[in-house]
């Protein structure tokens, strides 16, 4: 029996799944059902039950899901139930404000090394983090284990970053520079990109 592909629309909701039962669990909520996700997050109920059901029955019918084991599993599917290092290269105004961020980070996703190349900014401190040259780039992510890279430089210079973070062994790329970067099969990479989003905001408001 086949194994169901799982689509990145499902795999997009779930860490908006886990960030609310986060919220509940702070609250002590012992159980929640698919209607109160539904409703608190403007999400079709089926939807959440289908989308779980993917991998694993963990609602219990009149009851609904235990919080916190719910939590639990949706982090072991996210695969963050255990440390994911992570490095920047771009330690510009926005690769600052993501390692200034990372200090709120709970899950074990970490930036844990971050590059520039600019000579002005080797040595500088971020949040703890001492900004290293591009050279020592590929022996610092083989060292550190570092499984995901961030890239938050200028466009021209994106292709360049991911073709050195492929080289290095990373298997997935969050690219925040405003260009579509080229990789190998094996190395996922997801585009962040805010003049696509507001544009495409912009069509949903009123003339």
């Amino acid at each position: 029996m086949k194994t169901p592909k799982i689509s990145e629309a499902v795999v997009r909701r779930l860490p908006i799944y886990l960030r609310f039962l986060n919220e509940l669990s702070k609250k002590n909520v012992q159980t929640v059902s698919s209607q109160d996700l539904g409703q608190k997050l403007d999400l079709n109920p089926a939807q959440i039950r289908k989308d779980l059901a993917y991998f694993g029955e963990f609602g219990k019918k009149g009851i609904g899901y235990d919080v916190n084991y719910l939590i639990e599993k949706i982090r072991q599917i996210l695969k963050i139930d255990k440390v994911i290092p992570v490095a920047l290269v771009g330690a510009g105004n926005l690769g600052r404000a993501l390692c200034n961020y990372n200090a709120y980070l709970k899950d074990n996703m970490k930036i844990v090394a971050v590059f520039d190349s600019q000579k002005t900014k080797i040595g500088e401190s971020i949040n703890n983090l001492k900004v290293k040259p591009m050279e020592e780039l590929c022996d610092t992510i083989q060292a550190l284990k570092v499984r995901i890279g961030i890239i938050t430089v200028p466009a021209m210079e994106a292709q360049h970053v991911a073709n050195q973070f492929v080289e290095a062994g990373v298997e997935a790329i969050l690219n925040f520079a405003p260009m579509i970067i080229k990789v190998p099969s094996g190395v996922r990479v997801h585009h962040a990109d805010f003049t696509t989003d507001l544009q495409s905001l912009a069509y949903y408001l009123e003339e």
